[in-house]
């Protein structure tokens, strides 16, 4: 079946009626969403991902060490790797991969640090990169110099 957006456009441009049966079907056939808790379960009042249909939305990752839960010392360079190596992890973990990552939002703590971040992440990703956006933010958790939270594709099980 043909899928049509449910807009207010489509709607005065379609008529009412074909659009509301095609929006009724299309909403049948949605896969429910996953709210994925179990691998790296925080107790923090956010899922580590969740997942709609073939895109997966990870929550913001910054460079802790998975064994001791604190940040990794050393300033940026070593934060940056080992926030990206933990996002790798995450996206293992729920069935996606680094290749599949479509838009990132890093978040840093001081944006001098930009070009710095820049040669670590080209380290992670490989042309063609994902879409992305960078801003300064006042305070991030633990301290962190860098967070980073992506949207990535997931192909359907087997």
């Amino acid at each position: 079946m043909k899928r049509t957006a449910c807009t207010l456009a489509t709607l005065t441009a379609a008529g009412l009626l074909p659009v509301l049966t095609a929006c009724e079907s299309t909403a049948a056939s949605r896969k429910p969403v996953e709210f994925h808790t179990s691998a790296g379960s925080t107790g923090f009042p956010f899922s580590p991902a969740v997942r709609l249909g073939d895109t997966l939305y990870l929550s913001g990752q910054i460079g802790t060490d998975p064994a001791t839960n604190k940040l990794v010392a050393g300033g940026i360079v070593p934060e940056a790797r080992q926030t990206l190596t933990n996002i790798r992890a995450a996206l293992e973990a729920y069935g996606s991969s680094l290749t599949e990552v479509v838009k990132c939002t890093v978040f840093l703590a001081d944006m001098s640090e930009w070009s710095t971040f820049n040669g670590v992440y080209k380290e992670f990703f490989k042309p063609p990169y994902p879409a992305r956006s960078a801003l300064g933010a006042n305070g991030l958790a633990l301290g962190a110099r860098v967070e980073v939270e992506c949207i990535a594709h997931v192909a359907a099980p087997r």
